[in-house]
């Protein structure tokens, strides 16, 4: 049964919210807390897991795409109708901001804590945690972005095992996270990024142009790339519901 525009982008706005809420959340409250912090490795897998669990609780309303580089990806990739676009990307936004929003308010609850600290914010040069370039920064997050939305169509290809797409990209997803957070804290995803630079502002506003691009561009690259390595498939005509994933 096709589910109807309102329900799927309010599916695509609630799997947003818990993948920002559950991994910025984990780097904010978890990873540097004292003698027992979580670390990259545990920010990583929080990602993985934040999506995995919401993408088998609401990707059959929605695709579970929650990162507007998949939505385009999927269109690039003739699986995605391109009039969903706007309204999913405007949801998955919105989702991050609202999550943002809830994690700025149970972090300040501490005393001594300061949004300008990093607040899980994207970011290159000064504020690359490895103090990486613009250049590196571009590349990783193009690079990155391309494997991910890579896994996501492979994963949900006509053909592929059914019921397990939400663990490969789940598990691509942390991946993306070991190899990324030294280089820019890991955006891959422009909702993802936005939340949180609209409370740290300054720095984290000025470089966001950045965290959009080159995940859009990673994206679409997968999208025009992934249909010619598998060539003519039923699934390549576009759909009008989401994946079965």
């Amino acid at each position: 049964m096709e589910m109807s525009l309102s329900r799927r982008t309010a599916a695509e706005f609630l799997g947003t919210f818990w993948l920002v809420l559950g991994g910025c959340g984990s780097a904010v409250l978890s990873a540097a807390y004292p003698r027992l912090g979580i670390g990259f490795l545990g920010v990583a897998i929080a990602f993985g897991l934040s999506f995995l669990t919401m993408a088998y609780a609401v990707g059959h309303i929605s695709g579970a795409h929650f990162n507007p580089a998949v939505t385009l990806g999927l269109i690039a990739g003739g699986r995605f109708p391109a009039r969903d676009l706007l309204p999913y990307v405007l949801a998955q936004i919105a989702g991050a901001i609202v999550a943002a929003g809830i994690l700025y308010a149970i972090a300040s609850g501490a005393a001594g804590f300061t949004v300008h600290a990093g607040f899980a914010s994207n970011g290159y040069g000064g504020r690359s945690p490895g103090g990486y370039s613009l250049f590196a920064s571009l590349l990783a997050e193009i690079v990155l972005t391309f494997g991910f939305v890579t896994v996501v169509l492979g994963a949900t290809e006509h053909g592929a095992p059914r019921g397990f797409a939400p663990i490969a990209i789940g598990l691509a997803l942390t991946v993306v996270h070991l190899i990324g957070i030294p280089v820019t804290n890991t955006s891959v995803n422009p909702a993802r990024s936005t939340g949180p630079a609209l409370f740290v502002g300054g720095g984290a506003l000025s470089q966001l142009w950045l965290f959009w691009l080159a995940p859009l561009a990673g994206g679409m690259l997968a999208g025009v790339l992934y249909p010619v390595l598998v060539g003519p498939r039923p699934s390549r005509a576009v759909v009008t519901s989401p994946p079965v994933i």
